[in-house]
């Protein structure tokens, strides 16, 4: 194609990806060639494309024309040999590192001196696959997402002797196709991976600990969370049942590894247990959910109970604390203003970071109610609000806050005690992973958002969410969880840190230039 800084692309392997990356550079008008080690995979990445173009231009995302040219564009060749006029070939195939590092070899022998030679890898190192090669600077990564035409972005990877113009060219390829690239360094999970560290574990981490259970836990992050009115589109646990858990665990694994157990990557043994017992997701028909017939299988969220009109409320100070007594009033609730709670009414504490057992000490354990104030919680402006208990609060305290906080129809997740609730605790951990990202300079603060917000689907970058929120109240979420925690897993990383006691963006890098 005109423009297009490779004139012939080759493809090794025929499976999900290198079918989604044929497709895709097919239709941006690359001549493409196709190979697999099963002739079997080939004809049938062959008849999949065939269709897939023809069900587009029924659909009139392209012209029958097109759809034809895309399709002649495609060449299948039946040895390594066929890439011999290549002058890229992305490698596709199973994830270990011999058989990668073999392939190159071989592809070494048969391309031209200067094509560049590219893996798809989603979790091994490029330097380690180069570190075979002659020609270490012509190798890089290039991870797209499934299903490529779709996930517009690709991690463009720098190994350790990786050269600029093999990246330059990766880039405008990418452009060209209508993909965002992004260019990290070759680190344990490049960008996405890395960045998912906390979405996945935090969650199992908290179900772990018997704070909520798992559909409690996904509706909290799929209704509570709110920046700029989007959330997280499917809960933590449903995404990795769409994934598959004996994906997802494995790489929650071998990063936490390759960081050297770092405890900011630490696994769930609750993970191992399920991968054993063989509860995937969708594709076993059950994991963290049941699935009959592909249909998820969740039970129904019980009703709050009535409300009792002129409920008294004693509100604890802090931040917060107008913005609750107008909650309350607006509930039908009445506000305690005296000095100390009166002996019948509830006692209200909005933590960040802490646990409702820590807010409540000099108070009424007995009667102490938390609410989660991280997102909006004013009356009819939220879907649903978050209040969590000390393990003294009476049973009568707790049905009587679950009437008057769902008084306006929102939705309310009822926790056991948890140092930073739900949504504090998972969300102040994406931003904080995703500091540490920018911190160890895998890749810009802006590519960091940009691979995140396409690759997982986020409502916003991480770190544009740290910044939503404020800095420095992340950070007070993060110490306060490794206060009453002890766990440094939960210690605020130095991009965070530093940012939050300066007032500055948590996209600004240290150049001094605001982004």
């Amino acid at each position: 194609m005109s423009g297009s800084p490779f004139k012939r692309v080759g493809v090794v392997g025929a499976g999900a990806m290198g079918r989604g990356i044929v497709q895709l550079y097919a239709q941006a008008g690359c001549d493409t060639v196709l190979f697999d080690t099963q002739p079997a995979a080939v004809t049938a990445a062959l008849d999949s494309l065939r269709d897939t173009f023809g069900k587009l231009a029924e659909k009139g995302r392209m012209t029958p024309e097109g759809a034809a040219a895309a399709m002649a564009r495609i060449t299948p060749v039946d040895a390594l040999q066929g890439f011999a006029d290549c002058d890229l070939v992305i490698e596709a195939i199973i994830e270990r590192l011999d058989v990668k590092r073999d392939l190159f070899m071989l592809l070494e022998s048969i391309v031209a001196p200067d094509a560049v030679l590219v893996s798809n890898t989603s979790s091994l190192s490029i330097t380690a696959i180069a570190a075979a090669c002659n020609r270490p600077e012509r190798i890089a990564g290039y991870h797209f997402f499934n299903p490529v035409p779709l996930m517009k972005v690709v991690e463009v990877v720098r190994g350790a002797r990786t050269a600029q113009d093999p990246i330059d060219r990766l880039v405008a390829l990418a452009r060209m196709a209508g993909h965002a690239p992004v260019v990290c360094q070759d680190t344990p999970g490049f960008i996405v991976n890395h960045a998912g560290r906390a979405f996945g574990p935090e969650s199992l981490k908290a179900l772990h600990e018997g704070v909520a259970d798992v559909p409690t836990i996904d509706r909290i992050l799929r209704e509570q969370v709110d920046f700029r009115g989007a959330a997280f589109k499917l809960g933590p646990f449903e995404l990795m049942d769409l994934t598959g858990l004996d994906v997802s665990h494995p790489v929650m694994e071998s990063i936490y590894h390759q960081y050297y157990e770092e405890a900011r990557y630490r696994p769930s043994v609750i993970g191992a247990q399920r991968v054993s017992a063989g509860l995937f997701g969708r594709k076993t028909r059950e994991g963290f959910y049941r699935y009959e017939a592909g249909v998820q299988q969740s039970p129904v969220e019980p009703p709050a109970p009535a409300a009792t009109p002129g409920t008294p409320v004693w509100i604890a100070p802090g931040e917060a604390r107008a913005a609750l007594c107008a909650l309350v009033e607006a509930l039908g609730g009445r506000v305690d203003d005296g000095a100390v709670a009166a002996p019948d009414s509830i006692i209200l504490v909005a933590p960040l970071g802490l646990d409702a057992t820590t807010a409540s000490i000099g108070l009424d354990a007995r009667r102490v109610v938390a609410i989660d104030t991280l997102f909006p919680f004013a009356a009819r402006a939220c879907k649903r609000r978050t209040i969590m208990f000390t393990p003294a609060t009476t049973p009568q305290v707790r049905a009587t806050a679950h009437g008057l906080f769902a008084a306006d129809g929102a939705r309310v997740s009822l926790l056991n005690d948890s140092a930073g609730f739900i949504a504090q605790r998972v969300v102040a951990m994406i931003v904080c992973i995703a500091g540490e990202i920018a911190q160890q300079r895998v890749a810009s603060p802006a590519d960091i958002d940009t691979a995140v917000r396409l690759g997982l689907g986020y409502p916003m970058g991480p770190l544009a969410m740290g910044d939503h929120l404020g800095p420095r109240r992340v950070v007070q979420v993060l110490e306060g969880m490794l206060a009453v925690t002890g766990d440094p897993r939960y210690r605020p990383g130095l991009w965070l840190s530093r940012r939050a006691k300066l007032g500055l963006s948590l996209l600004q890098g240290d150049d001094g230039v605001a982004p």
